[in-house]
Order: structure tokens, then C-alpha cells, then sequence
């Protein structure tokens, strides 16, 4: 009877369904029990009912839903139980128990008040005997049917219920099925899941006291769906859509419905025809609470609407102008209603944001101008505190006073600044900046720094240090073209390295080194200045990003001469750093780090911490060429923690140590936690595409995840983004090996290649591993045409890995730096020239002994997939005892890793080289799990915690525990992961149980 009616997949509410599918459980087992479920409007609770009802189908259960109806006054008695009634009757299976139940006809068919009255049905019949023998006859009905199949009973929109259907409620639930036992002693195979809105229930609904006494039952439990989190309500607004929705998009709209999950829909739907607004029915819909309240609360809600989300009692009285009493008396139906919601700070918060959006965008020009005013002068009467400018700033743009909005908005961002805040910062200098024009010369600011061109430079900053890399480009050529004739050559300069600066971070390097070289021509170097050195340290980075090293390192010997000179600190700590890039062994040499140390601890002295940042990504780049994998780490973890202390985790240097933090932790075979700690940099920076996603999406390539490949292709939407193509890059490149498609390889190779090249045609250093993985596919490709003896084939296949190989070599014997590459380039060259050799003449042990040893230098799955590729080229060669042991350690590597994709395969090569039983060799025997201990198997490869282990098979979380460490030690596994892992590959577990990865 029941059929999901949801087009879109049920994305989040794992432990509310787990707890719900406890219930039902319990209920085919004979415990009756009853789950009042509460949440507001739009926030999930007939999807959740929905998916729960799907599921009890499914489970052999019988699902009988009815609905409360919003009727007013005049409401049908007993409304959703004689919906359940016609859905009994219209179903074959039960007609024999229906006709031993003679009041059911009775219900049915009362559609008369002398039908009412007969069946004592009516509400003025009170608690009389025809009303009793109905309730006991329902309760009777029920009880009879779960004998012949177990029963799920949904009840929609309790909110709406009339006193009737309330007290027939009361009835079953506290004297009913749920208490009373079968003639054997046992319970009733029945459960009933309720809901209702928790924000229409006003101090005086009916349905309160009726909840209250309910849930004191014990067989009664309450359950509340909260808003959805962020990133599940990210997940359903994707679903929705076939089409890529813009990251900006999805944030906005997630920002907006704040987990409710009706409100996003609708926001969604309005995305293309109501340029970002609140759609119409939406707004409608939200101002019919408001339209309900008496008048004077109306005007207090309209009034805190103008004040923003939250607003003080004093101050929203003093804005109202009503009597203390009055004031309250609105406040208190307000709150009643559920609109506002009183704060223990004495302060009124709208319960939802788009409520106030609605009530705010409901106002007239005029009222909304002058209460804007009102605020803005009370504000101001306060005194001018730093933390109420930005407020002031908005309600004197609001109320058209756009001098001391000016004002404001200038000290809004001096407060943004102290306060390590740049995204606000720079959104003040915008506003700021966005009114120059209009405001007249007497109430523009002056004093140093106070000029336009150099706040337009300070925005630009602003907007580098909060990750929007294109705005400050934008914001700099706008303070470039401000520069007059009479413009001071120091300002004039600055305005040029500041935007060499910012094109460097997007990647227009040509561009970046010619206005670093117009700004230190305009400076002259003796006697030496600030400004000189600045522009001399801008110009060695520009240098060095053409390939000019030669200039590079003149010009910082030079400036780090001058900075000496005239002791700035932090220059000298920023051209220290250049100089351990551009000298000798650069970065990853004894002496590199000498000087990166010594840069750290003159950042850290002179109190700029993006330069003391830069100097601690360099150190732990320098370990990380260096294959010092472990040794990189701290120096990560120091840098992540000042880019937080200081506000500026969105710059570039602590989004690129982030990157790099993943992806060690990757490299080293650390997965889970490699897992985790993107989920907490999404969590914190979710705007933060490529460098926070990147290696999580190589784990989950490994680990067979389907929509790995989706969520790559997304990253290369919209605005391009090198991070992002470097990921995409991989993930697609490697995809398309695993899938054996040669021709796709090659495609996106060249096409991440031609991407990522910059402008003065320099290949990115990632060139060497996205060519070793698609000569996988190409060498693939060639010996199977060989063995079809397509000769043909074969020698295209081989020219295009000899074309691929050569600008390989190439980039990793020159690297970034100009110095061959590391321990990481050097074994991906070693694994294409192996790659280069199998396409080309087949497969060379030699060749691939070297690989994985060049893998050693810390890299577990890459060297596992070496290994497999070793073993693949021992078995050509007949030597089989070599190639089950390279085999067997591919294996358990992929065990450990829970790397299935790589499993897979290694296993496909054990059953037909037939180099026996890997896997059993390796642990010794079969293995024997107790029933319970499967159940516990089946659910940790469902991902469940060990307390929701618990609950759904009705043990202590502190047993399911104990069962969890029975199974890892008799798989030998050394966590959840790899005994999953272990179990689907002895067939342990079923395989659709891994179907999503």
C-alpha cells in the first residue's frame, strides 16, 4: 500500500533512519511501539516518512497512512482514521477481518450528524458508551490485522488533527495495542510513526498537552528532525538539478534555507527567473503566520525585520515607540507563533532567515527608509563601538545617508582587519568604494591611505587573503586605472607589483612580469627605499615563474642587500625564501631549509604572517620533494594553525598547504584520516574546491566510488581554476585507465596538459604523472592489439608512447625550479619509461623492479600498483613464484587501504595466472564468523558507528564493540575499513552492500 512518491534519492537523516528502522524491527518481532516525529514545516518529515514506509514495504510490513487536513473550524472527525479505514477496505486480504468488526461499516459510512450521533460518534457525545466501544472496536481491528501481517500506521500533520481523531490517539497509545499483550502472552506486530509541525504548535494548541502526556508513555518515543546540514542540503540541491550547478549557487541557497529542505527546492526553482530573490509563493507562504498576528505585533515583527536576523530588547523598543507593555504583550504572541524566538541575552531572533526576508521585502519603500534611519540614529547615540559600524554602515545605506554610510563602512573595515576578518573586510571596502562617487569631497575620508587608489589596493589584498584570487585582479587594474599623471611614483609603483601579485596567483604570469618590471623602473634603487625592495621582491617571484632565474636571483641578492640595509624585517624574511628556491639545490637541500628557517623566524619577528606562512609551505614543499613525507607534516600543521590564528585560511599559501596535507597523508596510505580531514577543511572553507577535495577524490577512486567521476567533471565548471584542473586531471586521466580506455587517456592527458601550461609555455610538473598513468592504457592497448596480431595497431600505440614519453622526461629532469625533479618525479618517470617499454617492445621486469623501488620512498598504493604491474611482467617472463609474491603484496596493501579497484584486479590476475589463493595464503585459512558477528559485518560495511550497530540490532554499543574486534582480529585486519575490504573479497558480504563505494 505504499509507494515512494519522491523522484529525488533520500540524501542525509542516517541516524534518524536508523533509529526509525529500529522501530520497525521491533515491531515485526512483536514490540509495538510509537515514534511522534516533529519538525517544521518544509524541514523533511513526509520524505522521511516516505523512505521509512518504502523500507516497511519492502520488509514484507502492510503501510496504512492517513492524513490530518488543515480544515478550519469545521473539521471531519476521525479524518485519518477512516482514510486508513478506506485503504482496509479496498484490499482483499482483509475483508474477513473488517467483517468481523462491525463498527468499522459504521465509521465509514457516518456521513450524517444522525449517523454521527448513532454510531456515537460526535463530539458532543463526549465519553459516552457508543464513543468507548468505537475506540476499544479500532484498537480491536488493529490488533487483529497485525496478526495477519504487520502493520505500519502513518499519521501526517498531527498539527491539523481534529479533537476527535486526538482523543481516538490518546486512546490506543496509552490503552490500546501498544500495551495491552496478544492471548500468547506476546506483543502486536504494529508501529506507528506521527508527525507534526513543531512551528505551528503556539502556547495554546490543542495537540500540546495531548504530546506531553504521550511521550511520558514508555512505549512512546519522540523524535526531532532537525535542519538538514549544510553539505546534505548541498547534496539534494545537485540531485535536483541534471544540469552543473555553479558552486556560488549552491552556497547561497544553502546559506538562505538553512536546512530546511522545501525552502531550498523552492529557492532552487526560482533561480533562473528571480535573479536570487524569494519566490513569490514562497514569501506567501511565509507571511500567512505573520498576517494571523494582531496588528501591533505585525509592527514589531515588521520593525525587528529592518534590524536584521537578531535585535536587543531595548533597542527594537526604542525603534517601535511602544509602551513597555504593549511591546511585550506583540513580543509574546510573536514568540507564541513560533516567528521570533527569545535569546537568554535578553535578545529576539526570527526563527528562520527567509521569514524575515519575507516580512522585510513586504514593506513599503518609505517604511523601510525611515525605520532604517530610526536605527542607524539609535545606534549612533550609542557611541561609534568598532563592532557596531557595520550595522550602521547598512542602515545609513538603507536610510540614503551615504556620508556616514561612508564612514561607517570605512570602519567596518578597520574592525574586520584587527579582527583577522578579510572576506568581511573586503566586503566593507567594496561598499565603501561603491559610494565614492555619490558621497560629496567634504565627507570623503583623508589622512594617509585614506585616497581611493590605495583603498582599491588594500581591497585587493583583502580579496587575495579571502581566496578570491579574480576579484583582487579586478580590484587592482581598477586602482591602476585611477593612477593620474600626478599620482606619487611610490603609490604608482605599488599599484603595479601589487597587481603583478595578484595576476601571478592567476596564473598570468607574462602579464605578472611585465608590471613587476615597470614598477622597479619607476623606483630608483639607490639610496634604497621600502618600496624599491617590495617591488624587487615582487619582481624575483614574476622572474622566477617566467623561467628567468638568472634575473630571479640578481635582483634578490640585491633587494635582500637593501632590506638588510634599511631593517625591514618581513622583506628580508620574503626575499630569504625566494633565495632557497632559486639557490643550488633549491628548497629540498640542507641549505635550502637553513634559509627557510631563518625566514620563518624573522616573519614571525616582524608579525607578517603571510610571509611567516609562505616560509613554512616552502619548508614543507622542500621536505616533500625531498620523499621526507613524515617530516613534512609539522611544519603543515604550524602553518594551518597561524593562517587560522591570523584569520587568513583562505589565502593562497594556507590553501596550498592544505592541499599538500592531503595529499601526504594520501601518500603515505593514511586514507581514513585522509577522509576526515577534508571533510573538516570542507566543513570550515567549503568554497575551497581542488585543494580540499583533491587527494579525498583519489581515495575514493581507489576505493570503487561511482560518483567519484562526476564530482571530478564538476570542478571544472565555471571560472577555470588550476587547482581544480590539476585534480580533475588526475581523477579523469586515472578513471579512464581503470575503465581501459586508451583513446580517453590520452584525450584528457593532453587536454589537463594544455590546460595547466602556463603562458610562457611552461609544462606543469604534474605532466610526468598524468602521463605515467595514461601509458598504462596505451601499453595496455598495444600488447592486446599485438596479441591479435594487428601490427597496425601495435605500432600506432607505440609512436603515440613515444610521444607521450618525451615532454615527460623532459619536465622531470628541469622540475619547477629549474632542477630536476624529486623522489615523487622520479618515480613516476621510472613507472612511464616502464609504461614507455611494455607499450613498445612488452613488458620488462627490470624495468619494473626499478619502479617500485622508486615508489619506496613512501608512496603505499602506487607502489602496490607497481607491484601488480612487477608481477604481470614476471608471470610473461614464466617466472611464477617471483610474480605471487609481487601479487600478494599488491594484495595486502590493497586490503589495508580498502582499495577494491586495485583488489580486484590483483585477484583477476592470481585466478588466471593461477599463482594460487593470495588471499588465503596470506591469512592462513578461511575464515568462520559467528551469525552475529555477519549482522555486525553487514553494518559496518553500511558504515554504522558502533553505537548505531547497537541500536539497530538491539545490544549495548559496548558489545558491538566487542563484536567488531572479534571480526577485525579474525579477518587480520588492522581497521573497519580493510576488514570490509577483506570480507567482500572472501565473499564474506554480498556485494550490492558496496554498490555506492
Amino acid at each position: 500500500m505504499s509507494q515512494s512518491v519522491f523522484a529525488t534519492p533520500f540524501i542525509g537523516r542516517e541516524e534518524e533512519l536508523a533509529r526509525l528502522s529500529g522501530v520497525l524491527e521491533r515491531a515485526r518481532g512483536g514490540e509495538s511501539r510509537a515514534v511522534l516525529i516533529a519538525g517544521d514545516a518544509g524541514v523533511g518529515k513526509t520524505r522521511m516518512l516516505d523512505e521509512v514506509a518504502t523500507r516497511a514495504a519492502r520488509s514484507g510490513m502492510t503501510v496504512l497512512t492517513g492524513h490530518c487536513v488543515d480544515l478550519g473550524d469545521v473539521g471531519l472527525p476521525y479524518l485519518p482514521f477512516t482514510e486508513i479505514l478506506g485503504l482496509l477496505a479496498a484490499d482483499e486480504r482483509f475483508a474477513a477481518v473488517l467483517a468481523a468488526h462491525p463498527l468499522v461499516d459504521r465509521l465509514l459510512g457516518a456521513g450524517t450528524d444522525t449517523a454521527q450521533d448513532d454510531a456515537g460518534l460526535a463530539p458532543r457525545s463526549g465519553s459516552g458508551e457508543g464513543r468507548l466501544r468505537l475506540f476499544e472496536g479500532m484498537a480491536a481491528l488493529l490488533a487483529d490485522l497485525s496478526d495477519v501481517t504487520p502493520l505500519l500506521l502513518v499519521l501526517e500533520d498531527l498539527h491539523w488533527a481534529d479533537q476527535s481523531s486526538r482523543d481516538l490517539l490518546r486512546f490506543l497509545l496509552s490503552r490500546g495495542f501498544l500495551q495491552r499483550p496478544t492471548g500468547d502472552g506476546s506483543g502486536h506486530r504494529l508501529a506507528v510513526l506521527a508527525s507534526y509541525r513543531a512551528d505551528d504548535l503556539h502556547r495554546r494548541h490543542p495537540l500540546r498537552p495531548l504530546l506531553a502526556e504521550l511521550v511520558r508513555l514508555p512505549a512512546v518515543d519522540r523524535l526531532e528532525l532537525r535542519p538538514l546540514a549544510d553539505a546534505d542540503v548541498a547534496r539534494l540541491l545537485r540531485a535536483l538539478e541534471d544540469r552543473p550547478l555553479p558552486d556560488a549557487t549552491v552556497r547561497r541557497i544553502v546559506e538562505r534555507a538553512e536546512g530546511n529542505a522545501f525552502y531550498a527546492e523552492e529557492l532552487l526553482a526560482a533561480t533562473d527567473t528571480e535573479a536570487g530573490g524569494m519566490p513569490s509563493g514562497l514569501a506567501d507562504l511565509l507571511l500567512i503566520r505573520v498576517e494571523q498576528l494582531p496588528e501591533t505585533a505585525q509592527q514589531v515583527l515588521r520593525t525587528a525585520a529592518v534590524a536584521g536576523r537578531r535585535v536587543e530588547h531595548d533597542l527594537l523598543r526604542d525603534a517601535v515607540g511602544l509602551p513597555e507593555d504593549e511591546l511585550e504583550s506583540a513580543l509574546r504572541e510573536a514568540v507564541g507563533r513560533q516567528l521570533l524566538v527569545a535569546g537568554d541575552d535578553g535578545a529576539y531572533a526570527f526563527r528562520h532567515a527567509l521569514a524575515r526576508e519575507a516580512v522585510y521585502a513586504d514593506l513599503l519603500p518609505g517604511e523601510r527608509s525611515r525605520l532604517h534611519g530610526a536605527f542607524a540614529a539609535l545606534l549612533a547615540g550609542r557611541g561609534h563601538r568598532a563592532e557596531t559600524a557595520a550595522e550602521r554602515a547598512h542602515h545609513y545605506r538603507e536610510s540614503h545617508d551615504l556620508g556616514e554610510a561612508l564612514a561607517a563602512s570605512l570602519e567596518a573595515a578597520d574592525h574586520a582587519r584587527r579582527v583577522g576578518a578579510p572576506a568581511e573586510e573586503l566586503r566593507h571596502l567594496e561598499a565603501l568604494l561603491d559610494l565614492w562617487e555619490s558621497v560629496p569631497a567634504s565627507a570623503l575620508p583623508s589622512g594617509e591611505g585614506r585616497d581611493r587608489v590605495t583603498l582599491m589596493l588594500r581591497a585587493s589584498a583583502a580579496a587575495a587573503h579571502a581566496g578570491e584570487a579574480h576579484r583582487a585582479v579586478s580590484l587592482t587594474r581598477a586602482a591602476l586605472a585611477g593612477v593620474g599623471q600626478d599620482t606619487d611614483s611610490e603609490l604608482a609603483a605599488r599599484v603595479r607589483y601589487t597587481l603583478a601579485g595578484t595576476l601571478m596567483g592567476v596564473d598570468s604570469l607574462t602579464a605578472a612580469f611585465a608590471y613587476s618590471s615597470e614598477a622597479l623602473a619607476m623606483i630608483p634603487a639607490e639610496p634604497p627605499s621600502p618600496t624599491w625592495v617590495w617591488a624587487a621582491a615582487t619582481h624575483v617571484l614574476a622572474a622566477r615563474q617566467v623561467g628567468d632565474s638568472e634575473t630571479a636571483l640578481r635582483v634578490a641578492r640585491r633587494a635582500l642587500r637593501a632590506a638588510e640595509q634599511l631593517d625591514l624585517t618581513d622583506a628580508r624574511a620574503d626575499l630569504l625564501v625566494s633565495l632557497a628556491n632559486l639557490e643550488g639545490d633549491g628548497r629540498r637541500s640542507a641549505e635550502g631549509r637553513v634559509r627557510l628557517t631563518e625566514a620563518r623566524e624573522l616573519a614571525r619577528r616582524g608579525g607578517n604572517a603571510p610571509v611567516e606562512m609562505r616560509a613554512l609551505f616552502t619548508l614543507a614543499m622542500g621536505a616533500y620533494e625531498a620523499g621526507e613525507l613524515e617530516e613534512c607534516l609539522p611544519w603543515l600543521a604550524e602553518g594551518l594553525d597561524r593562517a587560522r590564528r591570523a584569520g587568513l585560511l583562505s589565502s593562497p599559501y594556507p590553501l596550498e598547504m592544505r592541499y599538500l596535507q592531503l595529499l601526504v597523508l594520501y601518500t603515505l596510505g593514511r586514507w581514513d584520516e585522509c577522509l576526515r580531514t577534508a571533510a573538516t577543511d570542507l566543513a570550515v572553507l567549503p568554497a575551497s574546491g581542488g585543494f580540499a577535495v583533491g587527494p579525498a577524490l583519489y581515495v575514493g577512486l581507489a576505493r570503487g566510488d561511482k560518483g567519484v567521476v562526476d564530482r571530478a567533471r564538476t570542478l571544472l565548471d565555471g571560472r577555470f581554476d588550476w587547482m581544480a584542473a590539476l585534480v580533475a586531471g588526475i581523477v579523469l586521466t586515472d578513471a579512464a585507465v581503470l575503465s581501459g580506455d586508451a583513446e580517453a587517456a590520452v584525450a584528457r592527458l593532453r587536454s589537463s596538459v594544455e590546460a595547466l601550461t602556463d603562458d610562457v609555455g611552461m609544462l606543469p610538473d604534474v605532466t610526468v604523472r598524468l602521463t605515467a598513468l595514461a601509458l598504462t592504457a596505451v601499453a595496455d592497448a598495444a600488447a592486446g592489439a599485438r596479441r591479435d596480431g594487428d601490427e597496425a595497431a601495435a605500432g600506432r600505440w607505440s609512436a603515440v608512447a613515444t610521444e607521450l614519453l618525451e615532454p615527460a622526461r623532459a619536465v622531470a629532469l628541469r622540475g619547477a625550479t629549474g632542477v630536476p625533479q624529486g623522489p615523487e618525479g622520479r618515480a613516476w618517470l621510472a613507472r612511464a619509461e616502464a609504461e614507455w617499454a611494455w607499450a613498445t617492445t612488452g613488458p620488462d621486469p627490470a624495468a619494473w623492479e626499478r619502479t617500485v623501488a622508486a615508489f619506496g620512498y613512501g608512496d603505499a598504493y602506487e607502489r602496490a600498483r607497481c607491484r601488480l604491474r612487477y608481477a604481470q611482467a614476471l608471470l610473461a617472463a614464466g617466472r611464477r613464484e617471483d610474480a605471487a609474491a609481487e601479487a600478494r603484496a599488491a594484495r595486502e596493501t590493497a586490503v589495508r587501504l580498502g582499495a577494491t579497484t586495485l583488489l580486484e584486479r590483483a585477484d583477476d590476475l592470481v585466478r588466471r595466472g593461477r599463482l594460487g589463493d593470495a588471499g588465503a595464503t596470506a591469512r592462513g585459512g578461511p575464515v568462520a564468523l559467528t551469525a552475529r558477528e555477519r549482522d555486525v559485518l553487514r553494518l559496518l560495511a553500511l558504515g554504522r558507528s558502533n553505537r548505531q550497530i547497537g541500536e539497530e540490532l538491539f545490544i549495548s554499543g559496548k558489545t558491538a564493540s566487542v563484536h567488531v574486534s572479534n571480526i577485525l582480529a579474525k579477518l587480520s585486519a588492522a581497521s573497519r575499513t580493510e576488514a570490509v575490504a577483506i570480507a567482500y573479497r572472501e565473499r564474506l558480504l554480498a556485494p550490492e552492500l558496496g554498490a555506492s563505494g
